[in-house]
């Protein structure tokens, strides 16, 4: 490919090119015209900041590849011991000493096999020995008698198609004379309807679960010999959502009620808004929103309890946050609020108590830690001992206020001994505040008290990696089937995607519960409150 000939152009020349455009051009290639230019701008300043590295720069366009400590200092290559206790203001370890954080140990293999305890819900066929049983003379040395030891267990697995069909052919009889038919009955447990209610069970977890669009399941049913076309399919789910949704109401009414929650964005697309929104500029006036999100809240009610709300529109995460809190009981303390330093996410009228996320605040040294090796490392390192004495008390399973004990106990210390060095940094100008360093630890000094609230309330989170974990469901979705069509298309995905991952955190069976859901809709419409993922096995006892 011949090398293209470099041109740079001003601002303002390319104004001019998008004014000219605008009038000429159709509206979807002025956008497209419009996003390249942009993108050619954006690409160009990032360039040339000197304080932009190739690494960065990368990173800026395709995301990090890992964060993880052991990672990053693999090939650093710098900034020993000696010189982390430097930092720190303590004394380097001598010559042959060790250092404070010893190696990690590497993890013992393991088999790599899954045993038959993990089939739990796959039916068990027991199968007595031929011919012999307890007590008999053992066959082979003809002295011995046999005696019952536990059962070889060997698990069969079959491949089936996602949807499966079974046609029945019911004979039939006709009277010659008054022309009246007899049919042979379906049997017993075979539905009248064509498609039975595990199809929308099945189908919500592909699609919303799994992010498995409806045409390429479609594709897939086809080549199998069951075909069912992508409009059945939503046909299907979508008239199955009554119980989903009253499901879905309730746990936005338990949501509010949580002690702590967290929530954060991701980028969606809605194809009527979309419309909506190319329209309103069409006719040269300003959208009242632009940005098209799908907002990730997670309530913690306690240990085994989560709930997992999405909510996909114009809103931020933080004008959801604020619905959700409506529906908090009056008289209640202030909810702890998780999140990153966004303004979106706190955008909307609620009372919270803020923390923010330690994660994003460690990740601005990760980036800029090719340029300062020795600071971030040190940063780095502190923050590793947090998330031990974090990893701790998940494992030793202590209560809110044990774990707050224990953080106050070994990780406030070091805390308190970072943010001294930060201001260090500052007050005795080690560092630019216009660096990429500067500018990182601006961040830690400027959310320092909703950095450490965790060391000063009981069951305040450290992080939000959960609800970035959550957000990769939508994360998911969004890669394979790109969009939703209608308002209504995405409530409906919002709905199931928050029962299946609600379901995931209280390791409760999606599809069992969405089943259950289906089978008793009535029941569930009526009292929400007594279907829960948690409770509902109760009801099930209780209605036979």
């Amino acid at each position: 490919m011949k090398p293209p000939e470099l041109v740079s152009a001003t601002q303002e020349e390319l104004d001019e090119i998008l004014a000219l455009a605008k009038t000429t051009f159709p509206s979807k290639q002025y956008h497209l015209l419009e996003g390249v230019l942009g993108t050619f701008v954006y690409v160009m300043r990032a360039l040339q900041n000197a304080k932009t590295s190739v690494k960065r720069f990368r990173q800026m366009l395709f995301g990090a590849r890992t964060e993880s400590k052991s990672k990053l200092f693999k090939n650093l290559g710098v900034a020993s011991a000696a010189d982390q206790a430097a930092l720190a203001g303590a004394t380097p370890p001598a010559p042959g000493e060790r250092s404070e954080t010893p190696p990690t140990p590497p993890a013992k293999p393991g088999h790599g096999r899954i045993g038959a305890q993990a089939y739990s819900d796959s039916p068990v066929v027991e199968i007595d020995p031929v011919d012999l049983k307890s007590g008999d003379q053992c066959p082979k040395c003809t002295h011995g008698k046999v005696y019952d030891t536990p059962p070889k267990v060997v698990v069969k697995v079959v491949g089936t198609p996602p949807l499966t069909a079974t046609v029945f052919k019911l004979e039939q009889l006709r009277c010659r004379l008054c022309d009246a038919t007899f049919s042979a009955v379906l049997p017993e447990g075979a539905s009248a309807p064509k498609y039975d209610p595990s199809c929308a069970s099945m189908l919500a977890l592909l699609r919303y679960g799994s992010g498995m669009p409806f045409y390429r399941l479609e594709g897939l049913q086809a080549s199998l010999n069951v075909p069912l076309p992508d409009a059945t399919q939503w046909e299907i789910v979508s008239k199955a959502v009554p119980g989903p949704k009253a499901i879905f109401n309730e746990l936005v009414c338990q949501a509010a009620q949580a002690p702590l929650l967290h929530n954060d964005d991701t980028p969606a697309k809605i194809l009527s808004l979309m419309a909506q929104r190319t329209k309103i500029e069409a006719a040269g006036q300003v959208p009242k929103n632009r940005a098209i999100n799908t907002s990730g809240i997670v309530a913690v009610l306690g240990p085994q309890h989560k709930v997992v709300l999405f909510f996909t529109g114009h809103k931020h995460a933080g004008n959801n946050l604020a619905d959700v809190l409506a529906h908090r009981a009056k008289g209640l303390q202030a909810p702890m609020q998780m999140s990153d330093a966004l303004a979106a996410n706190f955008t909307g009228e609620f009372e919270t108590v803020v923390s923010k996320c330690l994660a994003h605040a460690r990740r601005k040294a990760v980036e800029v830690m090719e340029h300062f090796p020795a600071p971030c490392r040190y940063v780095i390192e502190v923050l590793a001992k947090v998330y031990v004495n974090d990893a701790h008390c998940r494992d030793k399973k202590l209560s809110p206020e044990q774990r707050l004990a224990h953080h106050q106990a070994h990780s406030a210390e070091p805390m308190q001994d970072l943010h001294r060095w930060m201001g260090e940094q500052f007050a005795q100008h080690l560092v630019e505040p216009n660096s990429g360093l500067g500018q990182a630890l601006r961040y830690f000094l400027n959310h320092w008290s909703g950095l450490t609230l965790f060391v000063r309330k009981a069951g305040a989170a450290i992080d939000n990696n959960i609800v970035e974990r959550a957000l990769k469901r939508a994360i998911r979705h969004r890669n394979n089937s790109l969009f939703y069509k209608t308002a209504n298309g995405a409530a409906v995905g919002d709905i199931y995607m928050s029962i299946i991952h609600t379901c995931a955190l209280c390791h409760i069976n999606p599809f069992e519960y969405l089943q259950a859901l289906q089978m008793h809709v009535d029941e569930v419409k009526a009292t929400p409150a007594l279907w829960l993922p948690w409770n509902y096995t109760g009801q099930l006892a209780a209605t036979g």
